[in-house]
């Protein structure tokens, strides 16, 4: 009967949700006045130009046409209710006690909603700036397409910032367990991005860490380079140095793969979770990968080893040096602080090869164009420099940075941290 049943499943249709993005934008005060600016705001709004306009009317959403840096984009909006998930306030971003109570008491909210064009960060990054110019005094925003919510000060941090979000802003990974440890990863946020949503089945709480890090990986490197999967996925390395090649197949053929699976099966997605997403394989070596041999993610459980490897594209590497170049200003107030503790990744040229090894250095100087660093550790291909060593840099040798306060770390993408 069970292999019946496999033998005849079907993905559902996308939700609306899923294609395009759709946000809920919650305002501090919804009043009418608010609805009827929007179009004058957005009017405003130097980035884009409005091609065509359409009210909001009580039957039906506003709509705007408009150019954004040479791209046509359409997008909607309307009034609609808001509740939401309290653990949603727990997750990926910090908000203040008075933020929770705020959000959990609000009732209403603007939805916008666009579809992505090929640029998926592009597109998103544009959701932002609008959402804050339809709503400046808002109290957050409700991706509703990834399933999080956004607060107000990353949202203003990211909408103005030069450098685009991050891939892995564009989705969330959720995690459902039960009582017997069985956990079940899957991503939301990726259908919008023309992309298929990412799973993995039968993790558990020692190996949740890995399995976490090998689909955020993943979905990221489908997000930098979709163009160049071609049905496999180097993205990183075990600890015994096997390489980690990933794949993913549809859910409706990859559950025939599991035997006995107590999340994620079948009864698991009658209202959800039955559309456009695919279980995530690994390939043992070459032969299986030419065979399309699928192996469980969870077979390979004693190979990561405490710090397994994954790889970051050259593409997110270079938007994390032009995001932390971009915020170096709270580096420098940061060390004004000596309760502070400071670390830089600087990118080091590596021997006959145009090449670069990021490695961490501890600032211990700082002036206006150049800073003095202390290498924190050995490097494995660069000569001439050592563990302890100082050297002196510029901004623009930056890779990226840390920040160590009393109470927690910033980092390039959470500088709203201290904007509180």
């Amino acid at each position: 009967m069970r292999k019946k049943k496999l033998e005849n499943l079907k993905e559902a249709p996308l939700g609306y949700w899923e294609e395009s993005s759709y946000m809920m934008v919650v305002p501090e005060e919804a009043t009418q006045e608010l609805l009827d600016g929007i179009l004058d705001r957005l009017l405003n709004m130097k980035e884009i130009k409005i091609l065509e306009k359409q009210p909001l009317t009580e039957e039906t959403p506003g709509k705007v046409r408009l150019i954004y840096e040479e791209e046509e984009y359409e997008i909607g909006f309307y009034p609609s209710g808001f509740s939401v998930p309290e653990f949603y306030l727990n997750q990926n971003y910090y908000f203040t006690e008075e933020e929770k109570k705020n959000l959990m008491n609000a009732k209403a909210s603007l939805t916008i909603f666009m579809k992505f064009n090929q640029n998926a960060k592009k597109s998103y990054h544009l959701q932002l700036k609008l959402a804050l110019a339809m709503v400046p005094n808002m109290l957050g925003i409700m991706d509703e397409s990834a399933e999080k919510m956004l607060p107000t000060a990353w949202v203003k941090m990211t909408a103005n910032s030069k450098i685009l979000p991050g891939a892995n802003t564009l989705y969330n990974v959720q995690a459902v367990s039960n009582d017997e440890g069985e956990t079940w990863l899957h991503t939301h946020g990726l259908c919008r991005c023309g992309l298929t949503e990412l799973e993995i089945l039968k993790s558990d709480q020692k190996n949740y860490n890995n399995h976490y890090n090998l689909i955020s990986t993943l979905a990221s490197y489908l997000l930098d380079k979709k163009e160049e999967y071609q049905g496999s996925a180097y993205i990183g390395l075990l600890v015994n140095r096997q390489p980690v090649v990933a794949t993913y197949v549809s859910w409706t053929q990859g559950l025939k793969e599991y035997q006995q699976l107590k999340l994620g099966n079948i009864e698991d997605r009658q209202n959800g979770h039955n559309s456009k997403t695919s279980i995530i394989f690994l390939y043992k070596n070459e032969k299986d990968e030419k065979n399309k041999t699928l192996t469980e993610v969870s077979e390979f459980n004693d190979l990561w080893g405490e710090n397994p490897i994954f790889f970051i594209s050259n593409e997110e590497t270079e938007r994390m040096k032009q995001l932390a170049i971009e915020k170096f200003d709270y580096v420098k107030k940061a060390f004004q602080n000596k309760e502070n503790n400071i670390i830089i990744k600087i990118g080091l040229p590596i021997d006959n090869e145009n090449n670069f090894e990021h490695i961490w250095f501890e600032l211990i100087e700082l002036n206006e164009d150049q800073f003095k660093a202390k290498l924190l550790q050995e490097p494995y291909d660069v000569k001439d420099i050592h563990e302890g060593d100082e050297r002196t840099f510029t901004v623009n040798d930056i890779t990226n940075w840390l920040i160590y306060t009393p109470s927690f770390t910033i980092q390039p993408e959470s500088v709203y941290l201290l904007e509180r």
